[in-house]
C-alpha cells in the first residue's frame, strides 16, 4: 500500500503537465452569394440617403494650398475654383507691398454651402515662395506646416477623452504653379514636388496657359511629364493609390501620355484664372480680355481649367481627403508612435515631452 502511494502521486503530477488540446481557432466564414431576389424590400439601399443627410447637416472639411512664384495667378485661380473670393488676395501685389524675406503660411478660412451642402474651405497660401535670390531650402516651412497640422490632428486623436469630430486642419491638396516658360522645369521646381509629394497630394498645374501657343502648350505639357518621370516624381492621383479596376481605368484618363481626346487632356493641365466676366454670344462667361478676343476661361478650346475643376472637385475631393487620411497622415503617425516607442506623442518614456518629426533634410538643388 505504501509503495503505491507515491506511484499515484506522479501519476496525477504527470497528467497536470500534460497540455490539453487547445481548441482550434475560429476561422470566419466566407461571405455566401445570396439569390438577388429577395422575397421583400429590405432597405440597405437607404444608407447612401443617410449619409447624405448626415454630410449636409455636419458638412465637411476641405483644405488646399497653393504654393508657387508670385505673379502666376495663384489667389485669382482659386477664386475662379471656388466661384467667390475665397483666397488672401485677389490682386497682384503692388508696390507698396513688399516680397517676404521668408516663406510665409497664411490660411485664411470660409464656409461655402450649395444645395445645402456646407464646406468648411481654408486656403493656404506661401507668400514668399521662390521670389528669392537664393530659394535653396525654401520649401522647409511649407513641409513643417503640413507636418504641424498631422501632430496636430494625432494629439486630439490619442487623447482619452477626444473630441467627438476632430478639427481638420491637415492640408488635402496642394496646387504647385508651375511657370510658362516652355522650356523646362527649374531645379526649385523639381525640389519641392521631389520631397513635398511624399507627405501631401500634389497636383502640378501650368499656370497662364494663355501666355503659349497651342503647339508650345502641348510640348511643355509632355516636357514636364517627362522631367516629372525622370527624378522619379509622382503626382495625385498615384498609380499605386489606386483602389479598383474603375479607379485605374479613370485615373489612366488623366495620367496618360497621349490622350485620345481633349476631354481626356493629361495632367499637368494648362489652366488660365479669371474672376471677371464679359459677354460672349449673349451668354456671361469668365475670362480674360485681350487685344484678340476673350479667352473663356470655362472653354475647353482655350484652357483646361474647366478639366483642374472638374478633377478637384466633382470626382476626386472626396479621394483626396482619404488618400491624406489613409496615407499620409498613417505614414507620419506610424512613424511619430514607432519613434516615440508606441507613446502617445507628447509623452515620452520619463514622461519627458518629445519634439514633433522635424523636416526632411533635403539635398541642395542643383
Amino acid at each position: 500500500m505504501s509503495k503505491g502511494l507515491p506511484e499515484t502521486r506522479t501519476d496525477a503530477a504527470m497528467s497536470e503537465l500534460v497540455p490539453e488540446p487547445r481548441p482550434k481557432p475560429a476561422v470566419p466564414m466566407k461571405p455566401v452569394s445570396i439569390n438577388p431576389n429577395l422575397l421583400g424590400y429590405i432597405g440597405i439601399d437607404t444608407i447612401i440617403e443617410q449619409m447624405r443627410k448626415k454630410t449636409m447637416k455636419t458638412g465637411f472639411d476641405f483644405n488646399i494650398m497653393v504654393v508657387g512664384q508670385s505673379g502666376l495667378g495663384k489667389s485669382t485661380l482659386v477664386n475662379t475654383l471656388f466661384k467667390s473670393q475665397v483666397s488672401r488676395k485677389a490682386s497682384s501685389w503692388n508696390r507698396e507691398e513688399k516680397i517676404p524675406k521668408t516663406v510665409e503660411i497664411k490660411a485664411i478660412g470660409h464656409v461655402i454651402e450649395e444645395g445645402g451642402v456646407k464646406m468648411k474651405l481654408t486656403v493656404i497660401d506661401t507668400p514668399g515662395f521662390g521670389d528669392q535670390i537664393n530659394n535653396e531650402n525654401c520649401w522647409e516651412p511649407i513641409e513643417k506646416y503640413i507636418n504641424e497640422q498631422y501632430e496636430k490632428f494625432l494629439k486630439e486623436e490619442v487623447n482619452i477623452a477626444r473630441k467627438k469630430r476632430i478639427p481638420d486642419t491637415r492640408v488635402h491638396c496642394c496646387l504647385y504653379f508651375i511657370s510658362p516658360t516652355g522650356h523646362s522645369l527649374r531645379p526649385l521646381d523639381l525640389e519641392f514636388m521631389k520631397h513635398l509629394s511624399k507627405v501631401v497630394n500634389i497636383i502640378p498645374v501650368i499656370a497662364k496657359a494663355d501666355t503659349m501657343t497651342l503647339e508650345e502648350k502641348s510640348e511643355f505639357k509632355q516636357r514636364v511629364r517627362k522631367e516629372l518621370e525622370v527624378n522619379g516624381i509622382e503626382f495625385y492621383p498615384q498609380k499605386e493609390f489606386d483602389e479598383d479596376l474603375e479607379d485605374k481605368t479613370e485615373n489612366d484618363k488623366i495620367r496618360r501620355d497621349k490622350p485620345s481626346s481633349l476631354k481626356q487632356e493629361s495632367m499637368p493641365f494648362a489652366v488660365v484664372g479669371s474672376d471677371k466676366e464679359y459677354q460672349v454670344n449673349g451668354k456671361r462667361v469668365l475670362g480674360r480680355k485681350t487685344p484678340w478676343g476673350i479667352i473663356e476661361v470655362e472653354n475647353l478650346n482655350h484652357c483646361e481649367f474647366a478639366l483642374l475643376r472638374d478633377f478637384v472637385i466633382r470626382t476626386h475631393l472626396q479621394d483626396l481627403k482619404e488618400v491624406t487620411h489613409n496615407i499620409h497622415y498613417e505614414t507620419y503617425r506610424a512613424k511619430r508612435l514607432n519613434d516615440n516607442g508606441g507613446l502617445p506623442p507628447g509623452e515620452g518614456l520619463l514622461g519627458t515631452v518629445l519634439p514633433p518629426v522635424p523636416a526632411t533634410p533635403c539635398p541642395t538643388a542643383e
